[in-house]
């Protein structure tokens, strides 16, 4: 299901500075009309999160260990919400590490006041597009598992009644009609009390 993004975004920016909280925060709402939160104590971060329930959680790290990384974007809920990272600096394969773990922009070399709005909105585009493709993924997926049991449930029918394959499914569609039904889930009742019979 994909999460539409209110008029007014509520951000929670994870700064333990208290300098460059204030130089995010007015960058923020420079660049727009924000809810704004800050967290500056790191610790029990994924609970914090939890209890703002942000639209778009912000984090700014001087130079991120993986360990930090994935305490951070674990912490954050990525499949959840947009998450925007900026560093100062990113060893090998942490950009690739942080984007693996679900975080929708990383920005090396620092944060600015002028970025603030576009990474976001790049942020927030990107975490639309995952989320569209996760959606598409399991819907497909679904519809392959369907198929299966559909397929299984013909050819039981098929079996029973010596009939071919287009009859068959002819017969599970009609009785999915008469039930209100969908064919999957008639289907998935047929293997079902087939199994609970063998």
């Amino acid at each position: 299901m994909l999460c539409r993004m209110p008029d007014v975004l509520s951000i929670v920016v994870v700064e333990t500075d208290r300098e460059r909280a204030f130089m995010i925060v007015d960058g923020l709402r420079e660049a727009g009309d924000f809810d704004i939160q800050v967290i500056s104590e790191p610790s029990g971060l994924a609970r914090q999160i939890q209890m703002r329930d942000p639209d778009v959680v912000l984090i700014d790290i001087a130079n991120p260990s993986r360990d930090v990384l994935e305490e951070l974007t674990l912490a954050t809920g990525p499949k959840e919400r947009p998450v925007a990272m900026f560093v100062d600096r990113s060893e090998d394969g942490l950009s690739a590490a942080a984007v693996e773990a679900g975080v929708s922009a990383y920005v090396v070399d620092g944060l600015q006041p002028a970025r603030l709005k576009p990474v976001l909105d790049a942020a927030i585009a990107r975490f639309r597009l995952f989320q569209r493709m996760r959606t598409e993924l399991a819907e497909a997926k679904r519809a392959l598992e369907e198929r299966k049991v559909i397929d299984r449930a013909k050819g039981m029918v098929m079996k029973a009644r010596g009939i071919g394959e287009d009859e068959a499914y002819a017969l599970l569609r009609k009785a999915a009609m008469d039930q209100n039904k969908r064919v999957a889930d008639v289907a998935q009742a047929l293997v079902t009390a087939a199994g609970l019979l063998a």
